[in-house]
């Protein structure tokens, strides 16, 4: 972590942390997509993110507390990314910036549905799907309903729309 800030304001300590191009893409894909490998954060996001800007991202959101890096057990030489409590956090920050990109900016029906759900689920989905990423990263006990798969499984019926329309 950081000694030196800028200052104490909690709005420029959290820019020190996510405020450049690619944390919040790569936070983002860990969340959303549960990508927890560096090649799968490296191959898998729409936005096409380097390799060495991917590993500095991934040691700087370590460093920072976010996320937390580990051998993998099912391969010696991967590591398996995980988000920590702090990361977990961002869930709100996440689905209110979502919610503010589909309504000011051009967004596409497929990438945003996830963001729209959110929007409309509130804050008690928030939690539920907090609950939900603690099992999956940090090992907590699985809950009943599973965001993440309504998620999932709202993007695939958009993904499929689209498909079918296409065709």
């Amino acid at each position: 972590m950081k000694d030196a800030r800028r200052s104490g304001c909690p709005i420029n300590l959290t820019l020190e942390i996510l405020g450049d191009r690619w944390s919040l893409i790569v936070l983002r894909d860990m969340m959303f997509g549960n990508r927890r490998h560096f090649r799968e954060l490296l191959t898998k996001s729409e936005e096409g993110i380097a390799s060495n800007i991917l590993a500095d991202r991934l040691r700087r959101l370590v460093e920072e507390g976010l996320i937390s890096r580990a051998d993998d057990p099912s391969h010696k030489q991967k590591a398996l990314y995980s988000l920590t409590e702090m990361g977990i956090a961002l869930v709100p920050v996440f689905a209110m910036m979502g919610a503010w990109g589909r309504r000011f900016l051009p967004v596409t029906e497929t990438l945003s549905i996830r963001a729209e759900l959110l929007e409309e689920g509130g804050a008690e989905m928030w939690a539920a799907f907090m609950e939900e990423l603690r099992a999956i990263h940090l090992g907590a006990p699985r809950p009943s309903r599973s965001v993440f798969g309504e998620l999932q499984a709202a993007y695939e019926a958009t993904v499929a729309k689209r498909a079918a329309a296409i065709a």
